[in-house]
Parts: C-alpha cells; structure tokens; sequence
C-alpha cells in the first residue's frame, strides 16, 4: 500500500508503515478507501507521558480534525474502533467523563453510529489510581478500558461466525445430552434450535487480555538493538479480534497511531493489507521486528 509523493518508512508484502504526523498523513489517504480503522490513540490524562499525549480540557477539541478524516477515508460500511482508556479527575476519586463526551460527539456531530460499545478488561492491570486504591482504600482498581466500535453505516460489514470461541464443556454436554425446550423463568422461549451445534460460542462484548508480555521478540530486539519500545502497547488480541470480525482477507486496515504497529502485523498475518502512521521514529524502527524479516520488501534503515 502507498500513499501519493509519500515514501513508506518500511513496507511489506500486504502493508506499508510511515513516519510522519497523523493528521497530515491521513490527508493523503483516498476517500472511502478504508475498511476498518483500528486504533489505540494518545489517552486524555492528566499527567503528560513521554510519547505526548492531549489533557482532559483539550482533548475533544484536539481529536475532532481526525474524526473529520476517519469520516472521510472509511468506506460507507467500514468500521472505526477506538480503544480509549478511563481517566480520572485530578486531584479526586472521580472518573473523567471524557471517553463519553468523544463518544457522543462522533456521534452527534460526525454522523457515526454506534454499532455496539466493547471493554478489553486487564486482569493483570495493577491497582491504580494508588491514592485512591491501595493508600486510602476508598476505590477499586481500574482494570477496564471502553473500545468503541462506529461506523458510517448502521449495517457495517462483519460476520461473528469468524470469531467463534470453543463452546464450554456444560455446553458440549447439553448438545450431546439434549434439554427441555420451553419457557424459562426469565420469560425466554428457548426453542429446540439453541440444541445446533453452530461449530461455536458468539464472544460477548468483553475482551479478556492480559497484557503481561515482557519477553517477546518484540522487546527482545528492542533491547538488542538499544531501541525504547513503545511503552503504551495493547496485546495483539484487540486487533485479531476486530480485524477478523470487521473485515475479510484483502480489505484495507488503518492505524494511525501504529506506535509498535501491532495492528499491521496482525493484518499482515491475518493477509489483511494495512497502512501504519508513527511519528517517532524510534517507536517505528523498533516495530520492523514484529514482522518476519523475509516479510520487509523495503525498509529505510537497511539502506
């Protein structure tokens, strides 16, 4: 994939990652070229981090110029997933309200619909805020972030069947052994059909991650090769998950705040093409390694 006058920092066979500023970049993209925007973008936090990132006061105001073109290069029935992390107000035991008023906005003043609110829950998350949580005791910690997924279209393009969990053991048993259909006390009509075996188990809306990973070959490049990883990385499991469901083999997958670019090597592996948006060039350079080194077709630093 190529973006016009703009040469790619590396490429591969499916996808290729550049270096630059978002906004700018995503100005070169074709309308309505997109099929699924996935994306994990500087949070609203109250305390800067070294990758930059916009306050809670400003946020909406500095995330609506990329809203406008996520409208724009996304096809009608594409899809826009944002994982957003929950914030907390300075200086007391309270939660921003900023993930919902970006929410609401996209949706008032952009015309994205939402086709249905998901939660990546970290078991492995430490119990932060430590003010409120481990010193005066009066919260519990904060193990879940929002992944809002939008769309243009009220019928965006996904099939669940391509993200089936193996059905539990009970309902291994109850398929084999059968059950009595009929009422049950909550007033559901479970019919015969709930007894086919439909090869799976739909997921539910809450994505279970740990993101624990602290020796993969990812990091051990990165050490190898003195290069600071990305340190606000999401397992690969929240891309594979949206990637599979939203899109088929061949579609167009966008990130435009790649950082490790762990949305384009899972599209990659998944033989989704895919464009990936970085601008620190250190967190671009230590994400070649994601990909196996016969995959990288050109690569700016081995010049």
């Amino acid at each position: 994939m190529r973006l016009a006058a703009i040469e790619p920092y590396y490429e591969t066979r499916l996808g290729a990652a550049f270096r630059g500023d978002a906004l700018s970049l995503l100005k070169l993209v074709e309308d309505h070229s997109v099929d699924l925007i996935v994306t994990s973008p500087p949070f609203a936090l109250n305390r800067s981090k070294k990758y930059g990132n916009p306050s809670p006061d400003e946020y909406l105001t500095w995330f609506m110029p990329y809203a406008e073109e996520f409208r724009r290069v996304l096809k009608k029935r594409g899809s826009l997933v944002i994982h957003i992390g929950g914030g907390w107000n300075k200086k007391e035991p309270t939660k921003s309200l900023t993930p919902y008023y970006l929410l609401i906005t996209l949706c008032t003043a952009y015309g994205f619909k939402l086709a249905q609110d998901f939660y990546w829950f970290n078991p492995a998350r430490l119990p932060t805020p430590a003010e409120w949580v481990t010193v005066r005791r009066i919260r519990v910690k904060d193990a879940v972030d929002f992944i809002w997924w939008l769309s243009p279209s009220t019928n965006p393009k996904a099939n669940n069947r391509r993200i089936l969990k193996p059905y539990s053991e009970s309902m291994q048993e109850l398929l084999e052994k059968g059950y009595k259909a009929g009422l049950r006390p909550s007033e559901h009509v479970i019919s015969s059909k709930f007894r086919r075996n439909n090869g799976g188990a739909i997921p539910p809306n809450l994505i279970i991650a740990a993101n624990t990973v602290s020796n993969d070959s990812y990091l051990k490049a990165c050490r190898e090769h003195n290069l600071t990883p990305n340190p606000a990385r999401f397992p690969e499991d929240i891309p594979e998950f949206f990637i599979e469901f939203l899109t088929k083999r061949g579609d167009l997958v966008l990130d435009p705040f790649a950082g490790s670019n762990t949305t384009g090597a899972v599209a990659e592996r998944l033989g989704r093409k895919w464009l990936s948006f970085e601008i620190v060039e250190e967190y671009l350079r230590g994400s070649i390694f994601r990909f196996q080194q016969e995959r990288i077709t050109r690569c700016r630093t081995q010049r």
